[in-house]
């Protein structure tokens, strides 16, 4: 075969390269196959659960699974370099309503694949338009597409809370009148989840449910729930619940009186916004003002400055 090769004028090389191109196409070919099968993967005794929780990442995000090697030495990396920001990272992560199997190492992992590749775009147009000038504004770039998406994500989270914090105490008013009216708790919250869905209020006092039916008290699915969110105004009110509990204070009680505070609570955080609308709207109004002032005399300045000149 290789003569006949060779009679046709086809060099050695040539035949090399070609040979190790198909190659190398068939393992990308095998690779993409390969991780994008959702097969679950092989678990021992010592690690049953770390491998579920895999499992379970590998289903519900792409990027996971596709690129799950380069993530996995990414967070080998960020539990190093970033130890004293991982909680907090954590907590946003939570707190935004991302899947609970989630670990704050691969998340912030996951954000940085998605900055490495759009970086060959900013690479792309700044040494292009720069020449070797460019490599520094491509670099600040890519590190700005990870500030970015930090900050999404710390927005996201901010947002949810605001909404947690909204509808609570109509929850809590709902749950306060099935138990008055004779359900038990785990009755009311049932139905109280079920009359919210869709908000994050429901998917986190679901979560408490959730919590309850697998065996845990309800000291400690409340607990799960202050530390999940990790809001102070929040944690105050599970605080209160989780007190009344162990004093055996009834919760239609409770949820009443926390409800009140906060609407309370919401009451004086729309006082300090409209106190403060006052103050962010000086700057506009003063540079409005400024503007019309100069729209309505600048005709007249400038006919004077023109018979001015003239004479």
């Amino acid at each position: 075969m290789i003569p006949i090769l060779f009679a046709a004028g086809i060099p050695l090389l040539q035949l090399i390269g070609s040979a190790m191109a198909g190659a190398g196409v068939f393992s990308l070919g095998w690779w993409v196959l390969r991780v994008l099968w959702t097969e679950d993967l092989e678990q021992g005794r010592q690690w049953r659960y770390d491998i579920s929780r895999i499992n379970e990442l590998r289903r519900v995000d792409t990027i996971y699974r596709v690129f799950y090697p380069l993530i996995r030495i990414l967070a080998r990396f960020n539990r190093a370099a970033f130890r004293e920001q991982l909680p907090e990272v954590q907590r946003q992560v939570a707190a935004a309503g991302m899947p609970r199997v989630w670990l704050a190492e691969e998340y912030l992992a996951r954000m940085e694949l998605i900055a490495l590749f759009i970086s060959p775009v900013f690479f792309y147009l700044m040494v292009t338009e720069f020449g070797a000038a460019g490599l520094l504004p491509a670099f600040a770039l890519t590190i700005g597409t990870l500030w970015i998406l930090r900050h999404h994500l710390a927005s996201q989270a901010a947002a949810r809370l605001v909404a947690i914090k909204r509808r609570m105490p109509y929850l809590l008013d709902l749950l306060t009148l099935l138990m008055e009216a004779g359900s038990t708790f785990l009755d009311a919250l049932k139905q109280g989840v079920g009359e919210f869905r869709g908000h994050p209020v429901s998917i986190e006092f679901g979560r408490v449910l959730t919590d309850m039916n697998m065996g845990k008290t309800r000291t400690e699915a409340f607990q799960l729930l202050r530390e999940r969110l990790a809001d102070d105004e929040i944690g105050a009110i599970v605080g209160s619940i989780i007190q009344g509990e162990t004093l055996g204070t009834p919760l239609a009680r409770i949820f009443r009186t926390q409800s009140d505070v906060l609407r309370i609570k919401r009451s004086q955080r729309a006082e300090k916004i409209a106190g403060e609308a006052g103050v962010n709207m000086l700057l506009p109004a003063v540079l409005i003002m400024a503007a019309t002032v100069l729209i309505i005399l600048g005709p007249f300045l400038l006919n004077f400055l023109a018979v001015g000149l003239m004479l």
